[in-house]
């Protein structure tokens, strides 16, 4: 027990580390979280051996991916509802060709440009289609889009090319047995009663018990967790499916929300993130940089090459298609996700998993950078207050929405 809290100690400590530096340094916290991880593993390997930070701890394992599933989860229940009944065909279209690019031309590359296996080569593509929800969103919030048709509709174009992602690591790398058929009817059948029973526990006893709502939520993650783990598939692919179900329900309680994004944010995601980073082998990128630049390249041209004449249809003006496209380049937490599920069922070596977060780490931060620097639409800024004001300087949109948020939840 005295080894598992000193563990935990040295955990925590390197995720305050990474909370004080996104403050100063106006980043992701999620991306800072990794690259602190990235270092640390480097150096404890280094001075102490493979694995000196109990990454592999089983106890450990679980917590992050915990944090995986409920991290999912948020994500799905920020979706609103209203975003597909007015803007359903521009998001479904170019969600569908921001995820289907990338994945198509990254899988391409890594099996004829680097001689990867089919399997590792899928999974790249897998890794590399995704947009960062996290990133996107904490964008649309500094700036105020999420409360414009513009920013509504990127948002709503990013929950499709995340959902792509997450169906096509179902499909492509989860086992079709019996076990499976037993996991989509049971799953179909939970999430069609979602709503309802969690309306009614809510009204019965949502304002009467403590916390009641979240541990109905974590009931239902960790059940269809484990059934999806015993049919072969991974934990977190349900819990996008429960997010959406849940997102009216979420949308209409904002302090419960905001609690179950702190239990997330404060305790379980550090324990991923760190965790996906120290996996990472900083030797095997310095010896072979023209590899992640490959795959960068790769990740972020596709990107444009497919997105752009597509927003071109339903964005005339030139800095509303460019910060629309960009936008849909970055990528963060479903690609460490999915890198992550490569490495832990033997797809990726640990090489190839390197190469691939360091990809999805440079892609949350320059196609972030260059949009809002560079083609930040001014004219569909609206205004901060009732009197207008002026908008936050460009620099400022790059920040994390759930750090952002964590001022507001320490008066709760």
């Amino acid at each position: 027990m005295e080894q598992a809290y000193c563990i935990a100690a040295v955990w925590l400590a390197l995720a305050v580390v990474s909370t004080i530096l996104a403050n100063h340094l106006r980043v992701s916290m999620a991306l800072l979280e990794i690259c602190v991880g990235i270092a640390a593993g480097a150096v404890a390997e280094h001075f102490w051996g493979p694995d000196s930070l109990g990454a592999n701890v089983e106890w450990l394992r679980f917590l992050a991916s915990t944090g995986a599933v409920l991290l999912t989860f948020l994500a799905g229940a920020e979706l609103d509802p209203a975003i597909f009944k007015a803007k359903w065909k521009e998001t479904t279209v170019i969600g569908m060709v921001g995820f289907f690019a990338p994945f198509l031309g990254c899988a391409a590359l890594a099996k004829y440009a680097l001689g990867w296996s089919s399997q590792a080569s899928w999974l790249a593509g897998i890794a590399l289609s995704t947009t960062s929800m996290a990133v996107v969103y904490a964008v649309m919030l500094e700036t105020g889009f999420n409360r414009t048709e513009f920013g509504k509709g990127i948002l709503g174009a990013c929950f499709v090319n995340d959902l792509g992602t997450v169906i096509a690591l179902g499909l492509m790398f989860a086992p079709f047995t019996y076990k499976t058929l037993v996991f989509v009817a049971v799953s179909t059948i939970v999430i069609g009663l979602l709503p309802f029973l969690t309306k009614h526990i809510t009204d019965k006893y949502g304002r009467r018990t403590a916390a009641i709502r979240a541990k109905w939520v974590l009931l239902v993650l960790f059940s269809l967790g484990a059934l999806a783990l015993w049919s072969g598939s991974e934990a977190v692919l349900p819990a996008y499916l429960v997010g959406m179900v849940l997102a009216g329900f979420a949308a209409e309680d904002h302090l419960w929300v905001r609690r179950m994004r702190t239990l997330t944010i404060g305790f379980l995601t550090p324990f991923y993130f760190l965790r996906a980073g120290s996996l990472v082998s900083l030797p095997a990128i310095v010896t072979a940089p023209m590899i992640f630049l490959i795959f960068f390249g790769g990740k972020v041209i596709s990107k444009i090459f497919g997105l752009y004449p597509v927003v071109g249809v339903y964005r005339k003006e030139k800095n509303e298609r460019w910060y629309y496209t960009l936008m849909m380049s970055t990528g963060l937490t479903f690609g460490t996700i999915s890198a992550l599920y490569g490495l832990t069922h033997g797809i990726v070596t640990r090489q190839q998993y390197s190469f691939l977060v360091a990809t999805v780490i440079a892609s949350a931060i320059v196609p972030t950078m260059i949009a809002n620097f560079a083609f930040l639409p001014r004219h569909l800024l609206p205004d901060k207050s009732p009197g207008g004001g002026e908008t936050p300087p460009p620099a400022q949109v790059v920040a994390y929405v759930d750090r952002n948020e964590e001022n507001g939840l320490a008066d709760e």
